[in-house]
């Protein structure tokens, strides 16, 4: 990869998606930028800002623009975030997104960014295309996912059957990695349901692509190579890659309370699991997850949100549940150094909703890999991780989506089980790929040669 001998230093501003899991690849990117003397803009919600800001390494470099989210009919007061609300709120959110447009563009003239990445925000090119500023799609989320459901040629229609919601387009480079039929209704919502100013996501996606400067994708081509060619072939323009993006860890020690309960137990021992910001369970499936944490006989430590009509996680423990696991299962609501507690030798097991970062952070970690994805770009990738790159295993699940109790224990089981020739199987494909990903310089090259590519297309 090519590094650049133009030291001229870039103006770049971020409007990501108001939703947590967006702000944070943004921000990651944004940290890479600015380490190498680049000035970044970030654009978020007022109520966001102070949960985003302290995880900026550059406070010198990255300054943060508060937005005021403009109330929305069918949205609870001071809505500002994705988190905010349960899913299918999340349209009267793009629509609230959508009314800032306004604030953004005085901020972008007054500003003066010489590009400004998006994703959601469709009408950002024709905002900044008069003013002399590029625009770039920036994609987030897995590009396994982007190449099967967002295309241009997709045909799109209100009475589509659930058969032709999971169809694979021709050509795709891995026609194994689809949804299920029983799966179709979350990504049939997503391609013809509105989301917010009349168009769906599909729409929205797909004419920001379109009318965008650029596509750029968190991803690495050792990875996600083919589908980044496929996608861009399909809509006939370049891709930029960023790397996986993952910070550095900046301390190298866990707080007490952490290093103190995980030094009790064995290495690669401790199964660890997060569902993500966004994803709140309802009771009686969150209950039959600890469950399955319980079955499993393995010590484990359950970073989740209340399950629905709770208002806190001891509340929602099945009758029994604390007095027979004692004090080798911890339910933490919370904030947690995730990736301090990956490294951990006593990790052995991550059981992970397979978000962005949860999707790198499960490759890099020296643990095995237990997927329980919710949503449709978490479920195509979880199939690739575990039926193409073959180093996780999805939990099955049942009718409506159930995760029964018994299913997670027999993943977390057969990963765990040291004799077990499948468990060895993925700990080796898993550890070749963690080697390709970890190499020292390998995230630094794919920045270099980013930044590179943004100076020619400025220019």
């Amino acid at each position: 990869m090519s590094n650049s001998n133009n030291t001229s230093k870039l103006h770049l501003a971020m409007f990501p998606w108001f939703a947590f899991g967006h702000f944070i690849p943004y921000l990651y990117l944004s940290n890479k930028l600015a380490e190498k003397g680049h000035r970044i803009s970030f654009l978020l919600p007022r109520g966001a800002q102070p949960k985003v800001e302290p995880l900026s390494h550059h406070p010198n470099l990255i300054h943060f623009f508060p937005l005021v989210v403009p109330h929305v009919d069918g949205l609870p007061p001071d809505t500002e975030t994705a988190s905010d609300v349960p899913l299918p709120l999340h349209n009267h959110l793009a629509l609230a997104l959508d009314q800032t447009r306004d604030q953004v563009e005085t901020i972008l003239r007054t500003q003066k960014p010489h590009v400004v990445f998006f994703d959601f925000g469709y009408w950002i090119p024709s905002v900044v295309r008069p003013m002399g500023m590029k625009s770039i799609y920036f994609s987030i989320v897995s590009v396994v996912r982007q190449a099967q459901l967002f295309l241009p040629s997709r045909k799109i229609a209100k009475d589509m059957t659930a058969e032709e919601v999971v169809e694979v387009p021709p050509d795709y480079p891995c026609p194994s990695i689809k949804l299920k039929v029983e799966e179709s209704a979350g990504t049939r919502r997503f391609l013809v349901e509105d989301f917010g100013t009349g168009m769906s996501l599909y729409k929205r996606l797909t004419f920001s692509v379109k009318h965008s400067d650029r596509i750029a994708f968190r991803t690495c081509r050792e990875i996600e190579g083919p589908f980044c060619d496929y996608f861009a072939q399909q809509f006939q323009k370049s891709v930029l890659l960023t790397g996986h993006l993952l910070p550095e860890i900046q301390s190298t020690q866990l707080e007490e309370k952490w290093a103190r309960w995980l030094s009790k137990y064995e290495p690669s021992s401790v199964v660890y699991c997060a569902l993500g910001t966004q994803t709140t369970l309802e009771r009686d499936q969150f209950q039959e997850l600890l469950l399955g944490f319980e079955l499993s006989g393995q010590p484990f430590l359950f970073v989740a949100k209340p399950p629905e009509g709770c208002a806190t996680v001891e509340e929602a423990f099945p009758e029994g549940f604390q007095e027979r696991v004692e004090e080798s299962g911890w339910v933490y609501d919370g904030w947690v150094p995730q990736q301090l507690l990956l490294e951990h030798p006593s990790i052995g097991c991550y059981v992970s909703h397979n978000g962005s970062s949860s999707f790198w952070e499960s490759l890099l970690t020296d643990g095995q890999i237990v997927l329980i994805p919710h949503l449709g770009d978490q479920i195509l990738s979880a199939r690739f991780m575990a039926e193409e790159l073959k180093v996780g295993v999805e939990v099955e699940r049942g009718e409506n989506g159930w995760i029964a109790k018994e299913s997670l224990s027999k993943a977390i089981k057969l990963v765990m089980d040291k004799n077990s020739e499948i468990a060895s199987l993925l700990k080796s494909n898993h550890g070749k790929i963690r080697q390709i990903l970890s190499r020292k310089d390998l995230q630094d090259e794919y920045l270099n040669d980013f930044i590179t590519n943004l100076r020619h297309h400025i220019e």
